[in-house]
């Protein structure tokens, strides 16, 4: 599934079990709740927090896919096409980075 695709599921399924978007203000707390759900994973699975007992069956992949929904709702009531944009900024990226990482002396 591409990225448009994956709007047009979101969309699908927000008219069809969603009644409609939440405002553009509460999918941004949303977004930043599950963010931060996120970050709790990977500072104690991968980070130097203790991992509790609790966040142990926690689904890392269920989190960023929680990311992913959120973002693609805001992509979708903002008017976004996610997939142009996206690919507009990995050329860009490609570009502009492509001799700044490997003369990174850090990541050798």
């Amino acid at each position: 599934m591409n990225i448009e695709n994956a709007q047009q599921a979101v969309d699908e399924w927000i008219k069809t079990h969603g009644v409609r978007y939440f405002n553009e203000l509460t999918n941004m707390a949303q977004l930043t709740e599950e963010v931060g759900e996120v970050a709790r994973i990977i500072a104690r699975r991968y980070g130097e927090q203790s991992e509790k007992e609790s966040d142990k069956d926690k689904d890392l992949g269920e989190e960023l896919a929680d990311v992913l929904f959120v973002v693609l709702c805001l992509a979708n009531q903002t008017g976004i096409n996610l997939q142009e944009s996206f690919d507009k900024k990995l050329n860009l990226k490609a570009k502009r980075d492509h001799n700044r990482h490997h003369s990174n002396k850090k990541l050798k």
